[in-house]
């Protein structure tokens, strides 16, 4: 997995679908983190992107899936300052932060799904 590659094809997809720069930026930044940790603690994952109707909102939706170790504790995961690794622990709480929906889902020792999406 290229993170640089998927970066820029997220902002590509982003503009194509008529985000704003503003939105095409938080969701770029957002996914960029999601790949970061994918390359981090799981040497990579797939990743989706989609366009499509979400709670009934019109939504560019990007899906990061990975076959790592898993997250024991996503709620801690979730709190800023939180890391198991040497980061700064800003990377899931941030995501969250600049996108208008965040799901995630962990298994210890199966993977991690994350889905961020961003209102068209």
């Amino acid at each position: 997995m290229d993170v640089v590659k998927v970066r820029q094809l997220v902002r590509y997809h982003a503009k194509e679908i008529g985000l704003g720069i503003v939105d095409q930026t938080r969701i770029t930044t957002a996914a960029s983190e999601l790949f970061r940790n994918m390359f981090l603690y799981a040497e990579g994952g797939d990743v989706l992107m989609d366009a499509g109707i979400y709670n009934d909102h019109k939504a560019f939706i990007i899906t990061c899936i990975d076959r790592g170790p898993g997250i024991e504790d996503i709620e801690m995961a979730m709190k800023d300052g939180y890391s198991t690794g040497d980061g700064m622990g800003y990377g899931l709480p941030g995501s969250k932060r600049l996108v208008d929906d965040f799901y995630i889902e962990s298994t210890v020792n199966q993977g991690t799904t994350v889905r961020i999406m961003k209102w068209i």
